[in-house]
């Protein structure tokens, strides 16, 4: 029982980044928009995020504050790589895979330039702590598993019928559905396609950031290089699991996340056998589930990948 509680109690936290980048990109293809450059993003708010409380919360003030500041500075420019993203694919038109890939290399490449020449080594800092809920944390096996994690692993998990309520029952929910499955249609109603496009980038940009904040603040309480360890890539491949709706995207980093936990489980245990093929199964596990869910290339927007020019009909 306790190698169960061990497996779904560590399963959880580690889905947070997962769910956060992946609800982040959903909104960015909903409206039209294949942004594979969500690893370097992460990067830089995993960056950013520990940079402040480690630079500036050395003296003597409240570690709360720089952890909070930390983490808007990681959405804020996550945000402004989304839009600088825009830029690129919405107003040059460069091909949206091509170009994703050059803002992740980008992103990876900045972050480990200014994290070793800002702060030269591996430090760790004091982070994000757990906040048991009262009561809820006693409860036999529940309370492990679902009520003694941080503020972050609660929040990211309200966000998911949050995220749900906007994308289908908010007006600016149903102009980025609609940007995303037929722009033209859209533009031809008043809707300002462009815009629209920008808005859910910079919602996607500031989501990625904070969920690599999340990595480096409240998971690892540190930075290096490979903190991001290919989650920006399997956080776009979830939304098409997830078949862009936040619940089953959920679902989706809860499934690689136990398959994660699952892992580190069995090395704890002392089995003989390579470990090399304990930490491929997360990865192996979302490449099955992608190559028999076929129904995701029919459930997806119209227009994904697809420039949108108003004055040329296409």
């Amino acid at each position: 029982m306790n190698f169960v509680v061990n497996i779904l109690s560590l399963g959880i936290p580690f889905s947070v980044a997962l769910l956060l980048a992946s609800i982040g990109e959903m909104f960015n293809q909903r409206a039209g928009i294949f942004n594979l450059g969500c690893e370097g993003i992460m990067a830089m708010g995993a960056f950013l995020g520990m940079l402040v409380p480690y630079s500036v919360g050395q003296g003597g003030a409240t570690p709360g504050i720089y952890n909070v500041l930390g983490l808007a500075l990681a959405m804020g420019v996550g945000a402004l790589f989304g839009l600088f993203f825009g830029v690129v694919v919405i107003n040059f038109r460069a091909p949206q895979g091509i170009a994703g890939i050059g803002l992740q290399m980008f992103g990876v490449g900045t972050a480990g330039t200014l994290f070793r020449h800002f702060v030269g080594g591996t430090q760790s800092v004091p982070g994000i702590g757990s906040a048991p809920i009262p009561l809820l944390s006693k409860i036999p096996i529940l309370g492990p598993i679902f009520f003694s994690h941080n503020l972050l692993v609660y929040l990211a998990f309200l966000f998911v019928p949050i995220s749900w309520y906007i994308l289908f029952k908010t007006p600016w929910g149903l102009r980025v559905r609609s940007v995303g499955t037929n722009p033209r249609a859209a533009d031809s109603i008043g809707i300002q396609v462009t815009k629209v496009r920008f808005q859910a980038l910079a919602v996607g940009g500031a989501l990625a950031g904070l969920a690599g904040a999340y990595l480096s603040l409240a998971q690892v309480k540190m930075f290096s290089d490979g903190i991001i360890a290919g989650r920006g890539f399997i956080a776009v491949a979830l939304v098409y699991f997830g078949h862009w709706n936040p619940v089953k995207i959920m679902g989706g980093a809860l499934l690689f996340s136990l398959a994660q936990s699952f892992q580190l489980a069995i090395q704890g245990l002392g089995i003989n056998f390579p470990y090399e093929f304990a930490v491929m199964l997360p990865y192996v596990l979302v490449i099955v589930v992608l190559a028999f869910s076929k129904e995701s290339q029919l459930l997806g927007p119209t227009a994904l990948g697809q420039p949108f020019n108003r004055e040329k009909r296409i």
